[in-house]
């Protein structure tokens, strides 16, 4: 019995040396994270941004001023400062591309009056908080093809004429209250999808109804046919300029090379007329001017003899003037 007790009680012993023993512990692996795959953020490739091209843009090319840029797309030089936020006309690039072009502010209109005036869609057009807008709605799945807006719990034997009953569509009647909501609907479309399309139109008319006069007495020494963007007209020194036509003087100083003092007059969205070599500019930008109005006195600015240089441009395109001045 007693060497059972001390074979239990050396058991014991042991099991407790074994768990108070230490088990020989190795160190964690080490791992060197200094080195990455990952690219710095300074070493990614960007994308460029798009660059604006075609109808509406201008690459600026060697030799080019801002007001010879307006004067070949026939618009205000301020009106191309402001749609490119330009802090100094004088400051433009080669290869700078600009805006020559009124932004469009009209494009989403038809698209609004579309949605708004579309039959059969089940909306209600009245306004919110309307007497009665919340009505209709028990209407509109009639809109819809005749749906039932009732159940048929009855049972009945299968035949024809029972089947027919069943897919016909519930009284019409209950269908009138759509009515007068598309009926107001309708008017509207087309008074909203008209506007912008009545104020794309009349540039042309306004062409054809321009008043031409000649802008100086004199000979004509240089013609559009001999190679030159308009007309030359020999005079004076100090001779009166004056407007071939009424309109508003879109440009008036000496900063486009070649012309000398220059005035240009806007008459249409299309058309302006350009008088170039004066010797005295007596009209400011802005000011309207009526026809045969003096807005210069003829000098030889730029240019190596005393006579008016006139042109005429359609969307800043040189036109032959003879085609617009009346007969001498």
């Amino acid at each position: 019995m007693k060497k059972i007790r001390l074979a239990v009680l050396g058991s014991v012993v042991s099991l407790l040396a074994a768990c108070g023993s230490t088990p020989n512990q190795q160190p964690a692996p080490v791992v060197d994270r200094t080195t990455s795959t990952v690219k710095p953020v300074d070493n990614a490739v960007v994308a460029p941004a798009p660059v604006p091209s075609g109808r509406g843009y201008y690459t600026v090319k060697k030799g080019d001023t801002l007001y010879r840029i307006a004067l070949d797309v026939g618009q205000n030089w301020r009106d191309i400062v402001a749609w490119n936020n330009l802090t100094n006309p004088n400051d433009i690039k080669v290869d700078q591309v600009l805006r020559v072009a009124p932004p469009d502010r009209v494009g989403g209109a038809p698209q609004t009056a579309a949605v708004v005036a579309a039959p059969g869609a089940g909306l209600d057009v009245k306004p919110l908080g309307a007497p009665g807008a919340a009505a209709p709605a028990t209407s509109a799945p009639m809109a819809s093809g005749g749906n039932k807006t009732g159940p048929r719990g009855d049972k009945r034997a299968y035949s024809d004429s029972a089947l027919a009953e069943l897919e016909k569509p519930d009284a019409a009647p209950a269908a009138a209250p759509v009515a007068p909501a598309v009926a107001t609907a309708k008017p509207e479309a087309p008074h909203a999808a008209d506007k912008p399309a009545a104020a794309s139109q009349p540039a042309a008319g306004d062409d054809e109804g321009v008043s031409w006069m000649w802008p100086a007495d004199g000979k004509v020494v240089g013609t559009f046919e001999g190679g030159k963007k308009g007309v030359d007209i020999a005079g004076k020194d100090g001779q009166s300029v004056l407007a071939a036509a009424g309109g508003k003087v879109m440009y008036a100083g000496s900063g486009i090379r070649g012309y000398g003092n220059l005035v240009i007059i806007k008459h249409t969205n299309n058309l302006l007329s350009a008088y170039a070599h004066n010797k005295t500019i007596l009209v400011k930008e802005g000011q309207s001017v009526t026809k045969g109005q003096k807005i210069a006195e003829m000098g030889k600015s730029d240019s190596d003899s005393v006579k008016l240089h006139f042109e005429i441009r359609q969307q800043g395109k040189p036109v032959d003037p003879s085609k617009y001045l009346p007969p001498r």
